[in-house]
């Protein structure tokens, strides 16, 4: 069954018409020597035939890979959810309106996707991904059990770093809706990070009643907002 949207690009380019310029200092980025040394470390704890790394994608890695791979399969996660847990000061949020994002938090399960990476080097095949999501320094890295049609595959995931200064912790759905409609930095409204995430869910038949109440939610703070000149 099809999942109707009520959120559109419509309605959040009305309410975002214009983007803020960007604010390197809102959230520093972790070295990217520090980040390749943590790379390695995962490399080295990673499970099964060293030459295959799977990935698990539960948020715009679904829409936007930005890699390379020759695999690709419904996957599930158990023992984490996706969840918006994650302060965003910068790319799709400001200080003054912090944006949030997702990351797999602790308990339930996760509907998404498995990549298996392209290219007989494993770290030059992840090292792009990484350094996009490991730099922010918003997420840890684990190696989880992802659950296909065709057995399960160690995929490395990117689960919320609780330890770190942008774990929001389990706000309620009206707070994440309120955060999200309202923020938008230099890479565009937070609000289109989740337009895409539920789309991509629904594409693919991923079920997820979270995003689709969340998405509603966000669809009426745009619809109410005054339309900015």
């Amino acid at each position: 069954m099809t999942t109707h949207l009520a959120l559109t690009a419509d309605l959040i380019a009305r309410a975002h018409p214009r983007l803020g310029p960007d604010d390197v200092g809102a959230m520093p980025l972790l070295p990217e020597a520090e980040t390749d040394a943590l790379l390695d470390r995962a490399l080295g704890a990673k499970p099964g035939p060293p030459e295959e790394v799977w990935l698990f994608a539960y948020g715009a890695l679904m829409w936007r890979p930005d890699f390379s791979f020759v695999e690709r399969r419904p996957a599930t996660v158990r023992g984490w959810h996706r969840r918006f847990c994650l302060w965003q000061w910068r790319f799709r949020g400001t200080r003054e309106q912090p944006g949030v994002m997702l990351a797999l938090d602790r308990g339930g399960q996760c509907r998404g996707l498995a990549y298996r990476l392209a290219g007989p080097d494993p770290r030059a095949a992840l090292r792009p991904v990484w350094h996009r999501e490991m730099r922010g320094q918003g997420y840890a890295a684990r190696w989880l059990p992802a659950h296909t049609q065709d057995g399960p595959v160690a995929a490395l995931a990117f689960v919320a770093n609780r330890a770190g200064r942008r774990y929001a912790g389990r706000l309620t759905e009206t707070e994440v809706a309120a955060h999200v409609a309202a923020a938008c930095g230099h890479l565009g409204p937070n609000a289109e990070y989740l337009l895409n995430t539920a789309a991509a869910c629904a594409a693919l038949g991923l079920r997820d009643r979270h995003l689709e109440r969340l998405q509603a939610r966000v669809a009426a703070h745009l619809a109410a907002a005054p339309t900015l000149p």
